[in-house]
């Protein structure tokens, strides 16, 4: 009993040092400039930065994370909404085009393909109803009246049947199990 409780104690100092001296802890905040996420973690003794482009559209901001280990364990910048996107037997998937639009009407938010590089999508938009879609190989999934409010993340996903090729269901047509194509339309 004495020596489980001595490895205990072991197991438990080494715990608190390592989360005490930050080692492999990434921390992710919005730099000075306002156009980039910068992540700093600690590996080895030293300070490993990298950058992720902050982009606007008019007056929201949002940014494309996710890409590795590093990035998936950091804490990020309250955004209001979290996307995610997966694809058949793969647990993320990139480059996909995402249209917000507010359901009370309003400018829609059309985020291109090319800038989400990851498969995260951090955006921060103000309290509301939302329907958001996303296009992935020229298939279209939806959801509708996505509620955003302050200070909490809602997070939301987008899963593709597979990563390319094959007709996908959107959030609406799981419970009429019709299929939708590249047009959106049923049956391709």
């Amino acid at each position: 009993m004495a020596k489980l409780c001595l490895w205990l104690l072991l197991i438990g100092i080494t715990f608190v040092g390592q989360v005490a001296s930050g080692e492999g802890a990434m921390i992710a905040k919005i730099a000075q400039s306002g156009e980039s996420v910068q992540l700093e973690w600690q590996s080895e003794g030293r300070t490993i930065s990298n950058s992720l482009p902050l982009y606007t559209s008019g007056a929201i901001r949002y940014f494309s994370a996710g890409v590795g280990v590093e990035e998936r364990s950091a804490q990020y910048p309250p955004f209001p909404l979290k996307i995610v996107f997966t694809a058949g037997g793969k647990p993320f998937l990139s480059h996909v085009g995402v249209t917000i639009q507010p359901a009370k009407g309003g400018e829609a938010i059309v985020i291109p393909p090319e800038q989400v590089e990851g498969p995260w999508l951090f955006v921060d938009l103000p309290r509301g109803l939302y329907d958001l879609s996303g296009t992935f190989s020229g298939y279209v999934q939806q959801l509708n009246g996505i509620k955003v409010e302050p200070n909490q993340q809602k997070v939301v996903h987008f899963r593709w049947k597979e990563d390319r090729g094959s007709p996908v269901r959107t959030a609406e047509d799981l419970e009429g199990g019709r299929d939708v194509g590249p047009s959106g339309k049923e049956g391709q």
